[in-house]
């Protein structure tokens, strides 16, 4: 099974348009977006086959996004605990870096985490910590990326576009 991860899409539609590309390609079936979508318009492309969860992002005040949401996936306002493929995944957007800390530290397989806006692959004992990255912000040089996460394989491939 494969799990898409995406963050920080801030409304950049062709972004979010070109990691669904992706995520149709490889076969995803399960997205989980780390927060900081913005506008009901932006989550509202990943109405597709997915299995969607989303967390709330510092970004995301947009009062109608968490309805939109649920009309097709899984909106979380802090921390998602999720189980997929039988891994123990906990999503968070990373606004507090000690929350992240605190969540590395616990039992999950995968730790999914945005915020920063830089892709970040660390192990902390069993606990691999993700950042799929996001869009690319003033003096980064690491365009738009995505992770595919391969739970059968236990393998991160990171597509980096933008």
């Amino acid at each position: 099974m494969k799990i898409g991860v995406v963050s920080d899409t801030h409304d950049n539609l062709d972004s979010v348009r070109k990691a669904i590309s992706i995520f149709e390609d490889e076969e995803v079936r399960k997205v989980v977006h780390c927060g900081d979508v913005i506008s009901p318009f932006t989550a509202e492309l990943f109405d597709r086959e997915f299995d969607f969860h989303t967390v709330r992002g510092n970004n995301d005040g947009e009062w109608n996004l968490k309805e939109k949401v649920k009309e097709f996936g899984d909106f979380y306002n802090n921390v998602a605990e999720l189980e997929l493929g039988g891994r123990d995944i906990a999503a968070y957007h990373g606004t507090e870096e000690q929350i992240v800390e605190a969540l590395v530290s616990m039992d999950y397989d995968y730790v999914l985490r945005g915020h920063t806006h830089k892709r970040k692959k660390e192990r902390h004992g069993e606990t691999l910590e993700i950042n799929p990255g996001g869009i690319e912000l003033p003096g980064q040089d690491e365009g738009f990326s995505v992770a595919i996460i391969d739970l059968k394989k236990g393998d991160v491939d990171y597509r980096v576009f933008g």
